[in-house]
């Protein structure tokens, strides 16, 4: 009898926890989509960089090209969040 007042009480709480939460979300999403931006943006300046002083220092256009390619593959998020499923 306990067992189900306790799973009760536990399911109530997780319910009042997510109506709570509710009216924030769209805040926090609007935050969450402007910081993924900023970081996208951050690594394509980086990735540009980083082909220029690839280039700079005397590898041809299709191997920096290539390497570049390679060091943006981090910042995709979609498919690091696809590896983590």
């Amino acid at each position: 009898m306990s067992e189900e007042i306790n799973q009760n009480r536990d399911a109530t709480n997780i319910i009042k926890i997510i109506l709570m939460m509710i009216p924030s979300m769209p805040s926090l999403l609007f935050r969450l989509f402007g910081t993924l931006l900023r970081f996208k943006s951050d690594a394509n300046k980086a990735g540009k960089v980083f082909q220029r002083e690839l280039r700079n220092h005397g590898l041809d256009k299709k191997m920096a090209s290539d390497l570049t390619n390679i060091y943006l593959e981090g910042s995709n998020l979609i498919k690091l969040m696809t590896n983590f499923r």
